[in-house]
């Protein structure tokens, strides 16, 4: 049975392919058109998974897209009916392309996979499940429990914006329902508007600035309690009533009516890119908090409604890794299964998953092993010709290291004696996560090397923080967790013994006088609130990069370094070692190391472009 999945023309399009029940290959379409959270059909990652499965589209058993147009068709008439005269501006924007190409997707699905290759269309097998049971399965068909409740939260699919499911053996049943335009995603994406980021990307940067607000404050508390009064209404089993009043995604072009947020909350709306203030770092702490408290209570209702031991979860909502650890500290569940591309992208997986299990009624068959998503290294590899080839193509010095473990010895002692590598290696991770397979890497110890990172690699704002790859035997010794958190999407706190003691006047201090004050032991992974972005590197679905922190450890002591995204901001994840050495030269790397060759950035040839490559990434 060969399933293909494709997600888009919302963003992060996307396909997977899956054979006989196995997830073979994923990517999404970002990774190889070079702009960000692309949203057009996924042509160059279709080509990808059929070239590396061998296949035609003419032997696929039926190709799935993972959403039901139709009914989106009939949220968007009904809720511009509900809300009219009010949106007028907004209907006739958006009608006219739903009416031209997204209410006749079949023909366009079929015409755009035409380009790719000749294929019989009246062989080609076209599926739709809804949104949030693509959500749903890529949650729970990779997980390894054969029974689980299924929490799947985002903007909105075609009606809903977060449910309630249960996962049992090669089934899916989804049990309740929120209904737009009450959406908890769409809540916080307003208050990433409202901080002056960019809504559908910069909502973790609202996440990472959370931190910096100060709990204690009664700023914080005013802003929370203003959101619970006039913006939101939490019942008791998580679901959420917001007041239109205040919102205009519904109807309009903007997230917010701008004007009612700034008389509510008394701040003016940020603008991109200027300076941020504590009340924008309080503001952050307060969607924050309300946001833990409305999953932690859909959280119990699951489990009310099922009586499962775990939980697979899924969708946008599902990234934030500070609600993700703050849900496995409260215990409602055994453990927790969260996947890896919980946005749009995963969609794409989900949908195939759901044609295999749910329209085809295949078996599931459970391995045993950690999951079934290898690691979620699903994207494309390249041979040493290939990389000679990017090479040649630049005049690159490299040397070749036939020893992987020489190479990884060498490499381990350049991360200890402060310099920047970009790593890569093998297969690209599916997902927003960089997991050891397109990573740049630095020492955890250093205390100067968060500012280096974002300052002269990643080019962003220098409050980001950076995560921890730890060897997974070594997580909970230097972390105040249990389990493995393979993906990056759990956040946890430091151990004790590692952390510093604060100066008195510590909540008072400005943002980056907080940012740059020494923390604990591993300075540039712990957050201003001691926490830390855990990936657990595992031997079975790393060995390389498993190898090269286990020399670290051995040369060191220590067992944990700096794992954070191979690329400069607004540009997506890199792809190709062409992408790397771009990279590579573009930045204050120190060292690039893809397969067994090294580039030394101080022995390149001049780089010299002939536009200016920061205005080809728009800001993220």
């Amino acid at each position: 049975m060969k399933i293909l999945g494709i997600s888009a023309f919302y963003h992060d399009s996307a396909a997977a392919i899956v054979v006989n029940g196995k997830i073979v290959a994923a990517a999404q379409e970002e990774r190889f058109s070079r702009k960000k959270h692309d949203e057009r059909f996924p042509k160059n990652a279709i080509k990808y998974c059929l070239e590396h499965t061998g296949l035609t589209i003419d032997k696929l058993d039926a190709i799935v897209f993972y959403d039901k147009p139709l009914l989106k068709f009939e949220r968007l008439l009904e809720t511009y009916y509900a809300f009219s005269p009010k949106g007028l501006t907004s209907f006739l924007v958006s009608i006219p392309v739903w009416i031209k190409d997204k209410l006749f997707l079949k023909k366009l699905i079929r015409d755009e996979l035409m380009e790719i290759e000749p294929y019989n269309k009246k062989k080609l097998k076209l599926l739709f499940p809804e949104h949030h049971l693509s959500h749903a399965a890529s949650a729970f068909y990779p997980s390894p429990f054969k029974e689980a409740a299924i929490l799947t939260i985002d903007g909105v699919g075609e009606w809903a914006t977060s449910s309630i499911g249960l996962g049992k053996n090669n089934n899916i049943t989804l049990i309740k329902e929120t209904h737009f335009p009450h959406s908890l995603g769409l809540l916080y994406s307003a208050f990433t508007y409202y901080t002056g980021f960019k809504v559908n990307s910069g909502e973790y940067k609202l996440m990472g600035l959370a931190p910096y607000g100060d709990p204690d404050s009664e700023e914080v508390n005013r802003f929370v309690s203003k959101i619970k009064s006039d913006l939101i209404s939490i019942k008791p089993d998580g679901s959420i009533w917001l007041n239109q009043g205040y919102f205009s995604y519904a109807t309009g072009l903007k997230m917010i009516n701008e004007l009612k947020w700034e008389t509510l909350f008394g701040v003016p709306t940020r603008k991109s890119e200027s300076n941020i203030e504590m009340v924008h770092c309080n503001l952050a702490l307060a969607i924050q908090n309300v946001t833990e408290e409305c999953v932690i209570l859909m959280a119990r209702e699951a489990k009310r409604l099922t009586g499962c031991d775990y939980l697979c979860m899924a969708g946008g909502v599902a990234l934030n890794c500070v609600v993700n650890g703050k849900l496995k500290e409260a215990n409602i569940f055994k453990d927790i299964y969260i996947q890896p591309a919980a946005g749009d992208a995963g969609g794409a997986l989900g949908a195939a998953l759901t044609a295999n299990y749910i329209y085809f009624g295949n078996e599931r068959i459970i391995s045993g092993k950690l999951d079934e998503m290898q690691g979620s290294y699903l994207g494309p590899e390249y041979s040493d010709l290939d990389i000679v080839r990017a090479a040649a193509k630049y005049e690159a010095h490299y040397e070749r290291v036939e020893n992987f473990e020489t190479l990884a010895t060498t490499i381990a002692k350049l991360i200890s004696e402060g310099n920047v590598i970009g790593w890569f290696q093998g297969r690209m991770e599916f997902g927003p996560r960089a997991l050891g397979g397109r990573s740049i890497l630095g020492d955890a110890r250093n205390p100067e090397m968060q500012k280096k990172l974002n300052l002269k690699i990643k080019y962003r704002e220098g409050f980001r923080p950076f995560a921890p790859s730890v060897l997974s035997e070594d997580a909970e010794e230097l972390f105040e967790m249990k389990g493995a958190s393979p993906y990056m999407l759990l956040v946890h706190k430091v151990r004790e013994n590692l952390r510093k003691d604060l100066p008195a006047n510590y909540k008072s201090l400005d943002l980056l006088k907080k940012l740059y004050y020494l923390r604990s032991e591993l300075p540039a992974i712990t957050h201003i609130d001691f926490s830390a972005r855990i990936q657990t590197v595992h031997k079975e679905t790393n060995n390389r990069y498993w190898t090269l922190i286990s020399e670290f450890k051995r040369i060191t002591g220590t067992g944990v370094i700096v794992n954070t995204s191979f690329n400069v901001r607004g540009e997506p994840i890199v792809c190709t070692p062409e992408d790397a050495y771009k990279c590579l030269m573009r930045t204050e790397m120190d060292y690039l190391v893809v397969g067994n060759y090294l580039f030394d950035k101080s022995k390149q040839p001049k780089w010299e472009e002939s536009v200016n490559w920061q205005k080809e990434y728009g800001l993220d």
